[in-house]
């Protein structure tokens, strides 16, 4: 039986992390991180190249376990979740996106509710419901192969597939940084209209701090390996810690 969900000031806390390490050998890439993240929440997980930020987003899915401290998803520490029942209960949409070559549209979006059992129509159903949020037109795009569609599209499809069973929550990690800046910025403003729209909690990791305060409710910040700063954008601005205004410098544009 899975434990209640605890609540933090009347928000219900979906995923934790309580003194949380992970190393390999001798090399620590987190150290005592403790997080909490809550029932619709936007967070952007913000640091350098190395830092731990997709080290985080993995604890979270169980495709690599704490070697200290717990992490807990939906009141369960993820050791108790059999590893295939958690994954599939969580959108995961990252930069190569992963699609198979093989497999139309349709077939790539329907995947996990195909392994389901969803039937047949149903399955259509959904994956075109999908298809139109995501801002593909379902029978232009639903017959066509992963080879025949843009970057952009790619990436759309792969919002789409995680969407596919209506995880409450999905990871995402730096899954626009291929893209062109326009085609980037176009699909940021679409994943913040699809989060509002359809309440999802977001776990977005990237090091681009104008995507993070574009799309954050709330920003943490890691440093080799430990978070340092935690906070809404607005007062990630106004944060006086050294990495932060180290960010905060890459905002300024020459004149």
């Amino acid at each position: 039986m899975a434990k209640s969900p605890k609540l933090l000031q009347d928000k219900e806390i979906v995923v934790e992390f309580q003194d949380v390490s992970y190393g390999v050998g001798a090399n620590n890439l987190l150290l005592d991180l403790n997080l909490t993240i809550s029932k619709g929440e936007f967070l952007v997980l913000l640091g350098r190249s190395g830092s731990g930020k997709t080290t985080t987003l993995k604890l979270i899915n169980h495709l690599v376990m704490p070697t200290a401290g717990k992490v807990i998803v939906h009141g369960r520490a993820t050791e108790d979740w059999d590893p295939i029942q958690l994954r599939r209960s969580i959108g995961y949409v990252i930069q190569e996106i992963g699609l198979f070559p093989h497999f139309t549209v349709e077939e790539n979006v329907g995947l996990v509710p195909s392994l389901e059992g969803w039937k047949p129509k149903t399955l259509k159903r959904r994956v075109y419901e999908l298809l139109d949020l995501v801002g593909l037109e379902p029978g232009k795009f639903a017959p066509r192969y992963p080879h025949q569609l843009s970057g952009g599209q790619r990436q759309r499809v792969g919002v789409a597939r995680a969407l596919a069973i209506d995880p409450p929550i999905l990871l995402m990690d730096e899954p626009f940084g291929g893209l062109d800046p326009i085609t980037r910025w176009e699909i940021q403003q679409q994943l913040r209209h699809l989060q509002a729209q359809l309440g999802k909690t977001v776990i977005f990791v990237t090091h681009d701090i104008q995507e993070a305060f574009l799309l954050a409710t709330k920003v943490s910040l890691i440093s080799e390996g430990k978070l340092v700063l935690e906070g809404t954008p607005t007062e990630f601005k106004r944060s006086q810690h050294p990495e932060a205004r180290r960010f905060m410098a890459c905002c300024q544009i020459p004149q």
